[in-house]
């Protein structure tokens, strides 16, 4: 059968009232669906008019082409307006698409989100807050900003500080890449599909019927012992722990930390700390929006998306040396807002 999309202010995204089913489709294959503030706002605007549709039982958010649902928020083209000295572009586009996340996380119907092939950063944002979070055995899914100099945002760090164990620390600061099973294990997914099954499952949502015969959920995956190093509030501390694991997994870890921008791991642990303690996703993305703008002005955000995006040498000139150089008031300060209040601790 085929759908009849409608699009709002960008062709970047497009939209299908089919049966029972509400589709939000992104249409940036070429970018993975990377997003734009357009683009949010367009799904935020559909998605408060199917609430109140009483004809849609259910959303469902795909993305275009083979590589993924989304591999995150454009954040070239924030290069781009911190380098022309424009700052509120990049803001707005972040306090737009945390209002979609928020948006997500309390809505009223199931939002089923097709995680498959690449889901990374904003990608994450605008489906593992759903109530309904399908992955495939191509599914790639990770927090990766620490490489570009960031921290993970669109909530996330909600979803990792309430993973098993110090799992969440692990994959918060390495920015590593897990597959399925393991996003279903760390709490940002909820069971699996086939990704030759996306079809069925589109058309047995549209229909208003269960899918619940075309998922399973696989036995949880078994975390490895030397991730308890990741206790703690002190990432150098952290660091010589896994350094000196006799796991070589432990020690590869370490290696991908000490890569990383030292100001964002060490901002990164501390919001991921904090969120610990918050009660909801709207305290940590309220968190985000704080850090988001601090980071904004941060060197080492401008240096790690042209070291992995732009020219591509993957070599960044971090601000500091390691992380022993990073000040603990210089990370405090990350916290407290343009106004003067602090953060939440």
């Amino acid at each position: 059968m085929v759908v009849d999309y409608f699009t709002l202010d960008t062709d970047d995204v497009r939209f299908a009232d089919d049966g029972a089913l509400g589709r939000i489709e992104l249409n940036r294959p070429k970018a993975i669906n990377a997003l734009t503030t357009p683009m949010v706002t367009d799904i935020g605007t559909v998605l408060r008019r199917w609430a109140d549709d009483d004809a849609i039982a259910a959303v469902a958010i795909t993305g275009a082409g083979e590589r993924g649902l989304c591999a995150g928020g454009d954040v070239r083209a924030v290069r781009e307006a911190i380098a022309a000295g424009d700052l509120d572009q990049p803001y707005e586009f972040w306090r737009s698409e945390y209002a979609v996340n928020a948006q997500i996380a309390d809505y009223p119907k199931p939002y089923v989100a097709i995680m498959d092939g690449i889901v990374m950063g904003g990608g994450v944002g605008i489906s593992a807050h759903g109530n309904r979070r399908l992955v495939t055995e191509r599914t790639k899914i990770a927090m990766p900003e620490t490489i570009i100099g960031l921290f993970p945002d669109v909530g996330a760090l909600w979803l990792l500080a309430n993973a098993p164990g110090e799992f969440g620390t692990h994959l918060a600061l390495t920015g590593s890449t897990i597959d399925g099973p393991s996003a279903i294990t760390a709490g940002l997914a909820d069971a699996m599909i086939d990704s030759a099954s996306i079809p069925q499952v589109l058309d047995t949502l549209a229909r208003g019927e269960s899918i619940d015969e075309l998922t399973s959920v696989p036995e949880p995956v078994e975390l490895p012992a030397w991730l308890e190093a990741y206790a703690g509030d002190d990432a150098a501390q952290i660091v010589a722990r896994l350094e000196a694991s006799d796991d070589a997994d432990a020690r590869a870890a370490a290696e991908a930390i000490r890569a990383r921008s030292p100001f964002s791991v060490s901002v990164t642990l501390a919001a991921l700390r904090r969120a610990a303690a918050m009660s909801s996703v709207h305290e940590v993305l309220a968190q985000d929006l704080v850090l988001g703008r601090r980071f904004l002005a941060e060197p080492d955000f401008a240096e790690g998306v042209r070291a992995q995006l732009v020219d591509k040498d993957r070599n960044p000139k971090w601000r500091h040396a390691s992380l022993d150089e990073v000040d603990p008031a210089e990370v405090e300060a990350a916290f407290t807002p343009s106004d003067g209040s602090a953060a939440r601790a």
